[in-house]
């Protein structure tokens, strides 16, 4: 399969290009590079012929052959599609139409293939390598259906529940995280309590100190008391100093 399809990218290469070998100088030096396996630089006289030439198929047909030999096919594909509006012939249709079909066939892409190659019959129903490519391209299509709307909407859903369960485990986890966080906190809590308790349970049976307190007319009482006992021990030492220095009568002149 891969055989043919490479040998039809070579064979085509030279036959679109051969009635523009006169007008175009960089289309026959672009032949060259390619059949001698200098892709890139059969890549850039295509381009120079593209340039100038941009209206005829030749230069974006061979361009997409020496980008598809350097393994960019979907930039191939785009040259591919230039081709294919800008051919006037069949010959050039069929040719356009047919190395676009081994570029979706590669990319497995089987239904676009099928209907590549079926196009490019269209325009040469006789061409012995595009009905084969043709029918491998249906019997790979037929092993690999493509996906119903339906069945892309489940995976479309199925992708979301993933994503949403991803989430969910990731909200658990930093809940988990938290969870044991505060029973670590509960936990040295808990010590405290129990020291505190320690504490109380130690303290039973000891005399603690009561709060004091005197009323305000029990205070005025003492002081009251203070001051009569200072008073009469006053009185009594006013007397000691009378007994100890009598009174001197006055001179008789």
């Amino acid at each position: 399969m891969i055989k043919t399809i490479t040998y039809l990218l070579f064979l085509f290469s030279f036959l679109a290009t051969a009635q523009e070998k006169e007008k175009d100088k960089s289309l026959p030096k672009g032949n060259e590079a390619f059949a001698e396996k200098r892709y890139a630089d059969a890549e850039a006289d295509y381009r120079i012929s593209q340039a100038k030439f941009s209206k005829k198929a030749v230069g974006s047909y061979n361009l997409g052959n020496s980008i598809y030999r350097q393994k960019q096919i979907a930039e191939s594909k785009y040259h591919y599609a230039k081709a294919i509006q800008s051919a006037k012939t069949k010959t050039e249709k069929h040719r356009a139409f047919h190395n676009m079909g081994n570029c979706l066939f590669t990319e497995k892409e089987y239904g676009g293939a099928v209907e590549a190659y079926k196009n490019a019959l269209r325009n040469n129903p006789n061409d012995e390598e595009t009905r084969y490519n043709y029918a491998l391209a249906k019997e790979y299509l037929k092993n690999n259906p493509p996906k119903k709307d339906d069945d892309k909407n489940k995976d479309k859903d199925q992708k979301k529940k993933d994503d949403q369960k991803e989430k969910n485990d990731d909200k658990k986890d930093d809940k988990d995280k938290k969870d044991n966080k505060d029973k670590q906190d509960d936990k040295k809590d808990g010590k405290n309590d129990k020291d505190n308790k320690d504490n109380k349970d130690n303290n039973q049976g000891k005399p603690q100190p009561q709060p004091g307190g005197i009323s305000k007319e029990r205070l005025q009482n003492l002081l009251d008391a203070v001051q009569n006992e200072e008073k009469k021990v006053q009185d009594k030492v006013n007397k000691q100093k009378v007994k100890a220095n009598p009174n001197k009568p006055e001179k008789d002149w």
